[in-house]
C-alpha cells in the first residue's frame, strides 16, 4: 500500500534531497570504507561495492535534480495552475530525459551495462504518427532502457503503464504523475478500470507520442509462468494455454491492456520489443554477482504498420496475432541470451 500522494511529497521527496546531499558530502569516507571492505571480504578486482556507491552517488544526484527542477517549474506555473498545458509538459519531459540519461550513463561507466539494440527507426520526426509499444517484461530496469531509448534517440514523448510501486522513487514520482502516465496496482491488475485508463491514455496519443505497455504484467518467474498457464485452463483457452506453455521464455500476455490501446488508436503503428540479458538479475544479489556485467545486453524491436493490425471486430484474429508475436519474442530470447548466444557463436 503506497503512502498518499501528500505524505510522498511532505516527507519521501525533503528526505531524497537530504540524503542526497549527506551522500556527496560524506562520498569520500564511504568510499574509503568501501574500498575497505572490499579488499578484505571480496575479490578486489570487481570493486564491487565502490561500483555500487558510485552508481548510488549519481542515482541520488539525479534524483534532487529532478526534484529541484520540478519544484521549480511548479513555482514558474503558477504554484501548479499551468503544469498540465504543452510548455511544461515538454520541459517535464525534458527533465525525465537528463534523469535517464544520467542513470543510463552512470551504469554503463560504473557498472559495467553494455545495450545493444536493433530496430526500424521510429523517430518523432515530421510525419511520423504514435506508436503503441508493447514490451517483454523481465529484470530489473527493463522499463527505464526502453523508455531512455524512445526519448533519447528517438525524441519520442512516451505513456507508460507501469507498476504503481515506481511512485515511491520521490524523482520518478513528481516528473511521472505530471505527465499521461498509468499506475497500475497489483489488485486491480485484471479490473476494468485498468482497461479504461489505458483506453483513454491511447486516445489521446499525438504525432511522437509513445504508449508503452507490459503484456505480461510483470517479470518472469517460474511461478508466474505455471499460475499464467493454469488460468488460462480455467477460462477454457486450452489453446491459448497450450501456446503459453510451448513459449518457456515468456509470461502469456494478457490481452486486455493491449487490445484496448490498439482499439482506441487504431492510426498508431505497432512496436514489439524483445531484450535478454536483464531477465536473470531477479534479486539484489543476482545485480552483486553479476558485476561488474561482462555480458551485453541485447534487445531488437519489430514495428507493424497499423494497416497490418487486425482490426478490432475479430477479437480471436487479434490474440491469434498476439501470441504469435509473443512467441517470435520467445523464440528471439532463446536465441540471443547472454552466455547461450556467446557459447553457440565460438568455434568447435
Amino acid at each position: 500500500m503506497l503512502p498518499p500522494r501528500l505524505l510522498r511529497r511532505l516527507v519521501l521527496a525533503p528526505l531524497a534531497i537530504v540524503v542526497a546531499l549527506a551522500a556527496v558530502v560524506l562520498s569520500p569516507l564511504l568510499a574509503l570504507l568501501t574500498l575497505a571492505f572490499g579488499l578484505r571480504r571480496l575479490r578486489p578486482g570487481r570493486m564491487r561495492g565502490l561500483r555500487l556507491l558510485c552508481f548510488a552517488l549519481v542515482w541520488l544526484a539525479a534524483e534532487a535534480a529532478a526534484l529541484f527542477a520540478s519544484l521549480g517549474l511548479w513555482v514558474a506555473s503558477g504554484f501548479g495552475g499551468r503544469l498540465s498545458t504543452e510548455p511544461y509538459r515538454s520541459r517535464h519531459y525534458a527533465i525525465m530525459r537528463r534523469y535517464l540519461d544520467a542513470v543510463s550513463g552512470a551504469a554503463e561507466r560504473t557498472l559495467g551495462l553494455r545495450v545493444e539494440i536493433d530496430g526500424p527507426a521510429c523517430g518523432a520526426g515530421s510525419g511520423d504518427g504514435p506508436v503503441i509499444v508493447l514490451s517483454r517484461h523481465a529484470g530489473p530496469g527493463d522499463s527505464f532502457l526502453l523508455v531512455h531509448h524512445l526519448i533519447g534517440r528517438y525524441g519520442r514523448r512516451p505513456r507508460v503503464v507501469m507498476k504503481a510501486s515506481l511512485q515511491l522513487d520521490p524523482g520518478l514520482d513528481v516528473v511521472t504523475n505530471r505527465l499521461p502516465n498509468v499506475f497500475v496496482q497489483h489488485r486491480r491488475a485484471g479490473q476494468r478500470l485498468f482497461v479504461d485508463q489505458i483506453r483513454r491514455l491511447a486516445r489521446g496519443l499525438g504525432a511522437g507520442d509513445a504508449l508503452v505497455l507490459f503484456p505480461e504484467g510483470g517479470n518472469w518467474t517460474p511461478a508466474r509462468w505455471q499460475r499464467r498457464i493454469r488460468r488460462l485452463e480455467q477460462a477454457g483457452r486450452t489453446d491459448l494455454a497450450d501456446r503459453a506453455r510451448s513459449m518457456p521464455n515468456v509470461l502469456g500476455p494478457r490481452a486486455g491492456g493491449a487490445l484496448a490501446a490498439i482499439a482506441a488508436c487504431p492510426a498508431a503503428d505497432v512496436i514489439f520489443v524483445a531484450h535478454a540479458g536483464l531477465d536473470r538479475l531477479v534479486s539484489v544479489g543476482d545485480v552483486w554477482r553479476s558485476l561488474p556485467m561482462d555480458h551485453v545486453v541485447r534487445a531488437t524491436w519489430w514495428r507493424v504498420p497499423a494497416g497490418e493490425v487486425p482490426g478490432a471486430g475479430d477479437r480471436e484474429a487479434q490474440l491469434t496475432w498476439l501470441y504469435d508475436w509473443w512467441q517470435r519474442i520467445d523464440a528471439w530470447i532463446s536465441q540471443n541470451r547472454p552466455g547461450e548466444a556467446d557459447e553457440a557463436s565460438r568455434p568447435r
